[in-house]
This record gives C-alpha cells, structure tokens and sequence, in this order.
C-alpha cells in the first residue's frame, strides 16, 4: 500500500537519534501530560509512550526548574526529546543547553531581538527548531488580511525566512488549526511553498472519540497525498492513546507496519457470538505485541475466513462453536467457550505470544 502514496520530499533533518524528512519513515509523536518538574513521573511516562511505539516525545517547559529537569530527564531516556517553550527566551536557551534535541516554538511569542539569540543557541548547538503556528496565535493584521488558512502560511514562511537570513536550516514546520480543513488546506498550501519537513495534526482535537475521527480524517488525507514526515493525534486523553491512534494511522495506510492491526465485523442479525467482548479480550491479549500482524475477529462464517483472508490469525464464531484460520484456511475448530484460550494456545506456539 505504501508504494501507491508517493510522498513529498522534503529536506532531511536530524533529530537526536532520528531522520526526519527525505527518505526516513514518519515518526509518531506525543506530549507528556506530567509536570516536567517531577522528574520522576515524567521519565515514567516517556519510557511507557516510548514502549508503546512513540517516536519522539514532546515535554512542557515553563519554567527554570523544568529546564534543569531536563538535563536528567534527557540522560535518562533513549528517544529524541524537544522541548516546548513560550514567550522566554532563556527558557528555551537553557533546554537546549540541558540537551534537548529541539524545541518546539510559536516565534511570534518572541521580540525579533530574542527570537535572534534563540535561533543561534540553536545553530551553535546543532539542534532543531519547530516553527508550530496555530490559528489561535495568528497576529491580528495578519489575520484580517489573509485569513486563518493563508495567515497560518504566511506567519510561518516569515518565520522560515527569519531563520534562513541566519543561515538556520535544521527547521520543522506545523500550521495547525482545531478545524479539520482548515488544518488540511493550510498543510497543502505550505506544502508548494517550502521543503521543510512538515509534522502534521490538528490541535486541540478533543476527547477520545471525537479527536480520533477528527485527527483521522485530518492527517490521513494528508497523507494520503503524501504530506507529512512526523504526526502527532492530539487528544484530551492519555499520551498512550495518542501514540496508538497515530501508529493505527499510519498501519492503516500502509505507512508503518508495527503492532497489531485488528480487522472484526460490525455485527448483524447472523452473528451468533458476544463479538464486542472478543474484541475487547483479544486488544487486551495482544496488547503488547510488537511485531506487525493482522488478526481477525469475526462474528459468523460467512464473514471468516473468507472475508478476512488478509488476516495472519483469525477467529470466527458459530452459535456453538468457532474457527481458528490462517491465512484464510481453517485450522482448528473448537467449542464456543474454549475458542479464545484455543485461539491463544494458536498464538503461542507460532511464537506471536508467550505463555504466562
């Protein structure tokens, strides 16, 4: 699925351990929700996000005291770190020098003067700059003139010549907005405009249910045309879920293969099983699977195996008993009540989990 998505090609820049841009594959990221003060907690979230696939972790930095966090924090843990700092300037000065691997800026919070000295502590460092413009920061003589789509674009290619008339180049860029396509239409606007790598998302989703559709439809049509080289789903949620709805993104469009993909029915009059329960027992059996497979869970025969016969593993109820397929081809079929310890005793001795 991949090779029918050709992607944008942006310029190629380094983050801590990671490419971003060019070639390299995107990288899903996430916020912690901790006080970056409580060093503690903090490295506890990052090292569990990190578990769960999450490529680069953004922290909150208000503070001097979360700056000096920062240094253990970055000693501690083993993905890229950025740090996201507003309105002072020593803030973000001092996470770069406490070895965050970029930070995360609306410069327009910044006078030139402090914006200025950023940037080179930034370039003697060889770290990165996020220029992340939101449609709720967007000047007011900017906004009247062009808008939110074209001011979120026009405040962030002032800042990217800012940055260029100092010769700083190691520059992400994101133009969201809390409105689906505004947010789209902006990324493709920006997209002609510059090659610099873009991370995608649409800010302040909202809750779990919402801010999954809404980042679904946001950042997969973006990636559909190829726009994108880092995505964070931004949700009024836990930091995990946010890595898992962006990693199912990308595994949906071929982009990523990790994890487990479940495919299951809907449900109709045919099924003859508690589908929604399987489901449930089966996320919760596979949840700390790594490696990438495919595994269906549906309700009747009519749907599994012939319907799911993309799937690695699958299981299908009947109204007594169930299948267990491979591959589209039944291997075993077992009484209904046995079928999930069945189906995991399948699991386990083709190496996908281990015996507890």
């Amino acid at each position: 699925m991949d090779n029918l998505i050709k992607r944008r090609k942006s310029k190629n820049i380094k983050l801590g351990s990671i490419d971003i841009g060019g070639n390299a594959p995107i990288s899903v990221q996430t916020m912690t929700n901790t006080k970056t003060e409580d060093i503690e907690a903090t490295i506890k979230q990052i090292n569990e996000v990190a578990a769960k696939g999450c490529d680069i972790i953004r922290v909150a930095v208000p503070s001097m005291e979360a700056v000096r966090a920062l240094k253990v924090i970055k000693e501690t843990i083993k993905i890229p770190l950025v740090a996201d700092i507003h309105f002072k300037s020593e803030l973000a000065i001092g996470a770069i020098e406490s070895g965050a691997d970029g930070i995360r800026i609306n410069p327009g919070n910044f006078p030139d003067k402090h914006l200025n000295k950023v940037i080179d502590a930034v370039k003697y460092n060889g770290k990165v700059i996020r220029i992340g413009v939101n449609s709720g920061s967007i000047k007011t003589n900017i906004r009247k003139k062009y808008g939110n789509v074209e001011g979120l674009v026009v405040s962030a290619v002032h800042y990217v010549k800012l940055m260029e008339a100092r010769n700083f180049y190691n520059i992400k860029i994101s133009v969201k907005s809390s409105d689906v396509l505004e947010t789209v239409f902006a990324y493709k606007s920006i997209a002609d405009k510059l090659n610099y790598p873009l991370h995608i998302g649409v800010t302040e989703a909202g809750s779990l249910y919402n801010g999954i559709i809404k980042s679904t439809i946001g950042i997969g049509s973006l990636l559909l045309d190829g726009i994108g080289d880092t995505i964070r789903v931004s949700l009024t949620a836990s930091p995990i879920e946010e890595v898992r709805a962006g990693i199912s993104i990308l595994n949906a469009l071929g982009l990523r293969a990790s994890g487990v993909e479940i495919i299951s029915c809907p449900t109709c009059g045919r099924t003859e099983i508690d589908i929604e329960s399987l489901v449930k027992a089966i996320e919760e059996m596979l949840k700390d699977v790594e490696c990438h497979i495919k595994v269906a869970v549906m309700g009747c025969i009519v749907n599994g195996p012939g319907e799911a016969r993309q799937a690695d593993y699958g299981i299908a109820g009947e109204k007594e008993s169930g299948v267990i397929f491979k591959k589209g081809k039944i291997i075993k079929k077992v009484d209904q009540s046995k079928l999930l310890n069945e189906f995991k005793k399948v699991l386990v001795d083709n190496n996908i989990l281990t015996e507890k």
